[in-house]
């Protein structure tokens, strides 16, 4: 159930961006334990000077290879989250070749009422999905 953004710099290919995806999406699954199916993603791109992402001090350098996940989900443990943080760096470098610090994410949780899929109906509080 976890809504991903993901906000890149314009200029990468559609492999890159479908495979950018695939893969954010599969760390989901794999940390949260959310169904298989249950993917709700959108993707924006940006020119350069449309993101300003600064390294608050680490002292690390951006690319514009810079990607940035906001997530909204149910409530995770300290642990799922620590672990999808580090399992999604280590397969976007393997894979995708983005610098570890090019990765920023950002988790927001919230609960079964905040959810509504369509028709106007909170499906886990009043439908199908309680």
């Amino acid at each position: 159930m976890p809504k991903m953004n993901i906000d890149v710099i314009k200029g990468h290919d559609r492999d890159y961006l479908k495979q950018l995806m695939d893969i954010s999406y599969h760390v989901m699954l794999d940390c949260f334990g959310a169904p298989d199916g249950d993917r709700y993603q959108i993707l924006t791109q940006h020119e350069d000077f449309e993101m300003n992402i600064l390294d608050t001090g680490l002292g690390f350098d951006r690319t514009n290879d810079v990607v940035v996940f906001s997530l909204t989900t149910r409530p995770r443990t300290k642990e799922q989250k620590l672990k999808f943080y580090h399992d999604l760096a280590e397969q976007l470098e393997d894979k995708l070749g983005i610098k570890k610090t090019d990765l920023m994410i950002n988790l927001t949780t919230n609960t079964d009422e905040d959810w509504s899929f369509g028709n106007g109906v909170a499906q886990f509080i009043d439908g199908p999905l309680k």
